[in-house]
């Protein structure tokens, strides 16, 4: 749950970068929010992991 709680918080702190990108097309709000988009990438890689290991090991 651990990492839920941190994909949470990181898409809360980027909203307002990707208003800023789409609203306003400022370039490089829009690079921290593919920035962000690629960890919540890797944060939902591992959630997924976990899920499969904890079901597998049942």
């Amino acid at each position: 749950m651990e990492k839920l709680s941190k994909i949470k918080e990181l898409v809360a702190s980027v909203e307002k970068d990707a208003d800023k990108f789409y609203s306003l097309g400022n370039a490089v709000s829009g690079t921290r929010l593919r920035k962000a988009m690629q960890n919540l990438k890797i944060l939902a890689q591992e959630i997924r992991i976990e899920v499969t290991e904890k079901k597998n090991a049942k």
